[in-house]
């Protein structure tokens, strides 16, 4: 029996010197999935052509079409009405001579977007790829005084 007062303690446990290698492995299994999925969306096949700093003027490309439609939806080529099937044969013939030729589509703010869905459509059956949208700048915010 042992003494009065005195208690037995068990042994304390030896220090562990090893590196759990779990969370470490999980870890990395979760940055491999995450790259694999990444990885094709990063890859992505739109091609962007961004405008140069200072800019290109409107004239760089070799020949542009001006195509406009007014709020009742009327298509205009340049500054005559022209009626979809005569554009869309004036298109062809651009097409054939020129397959880099610009449009430049100029629309009424109140014209709905599937008129101008039609007209681009229109445009690329044609044959040119090429088509640019015309809008004004914005207005610049005007100058706010002291407040009061």
């Amino acid at each position: 029996m042992p003494g009065f007062g005195r208690l037995e303690r068990p042994r304390p446990a030896a220090p562990m010197s090893d590196i759990n290698m779990t969370p470490l492995i999980d870890v990395m299994l979760v940055l491999l999935v995450i790259f694999l999925v990444t990885a094709p969306l990063m890859a992505s096949s739109l091609r962007l052509e961004l405008p140069r700093a200072e800019g290109a003027a409107p004239d760089a490309a070799p020949q542009a079409i001006a195509l406009a439609v007014d709020a009742q939806g009327r298509v205009y080529l340049g500054d005559a009405p022209v009626s979809d099937a005569a554009l869309r044969e004036r298109l062809a013939r651009t097409a054939a001579a020129d397959p880099q030729a610009e449009v430049r589509l100029r629309a009424d703010r109140s014209v709905p977007y599937g008129r101008i869905a039609e007209l681009i459509g229109l445009v690329q059956a044609a044959g040119l790829a090429r088509v640019g949208l015309v809008s004004e700048p914005a207005a610049a915010p005007a100058a706010a005084g002291p407040a009061r």
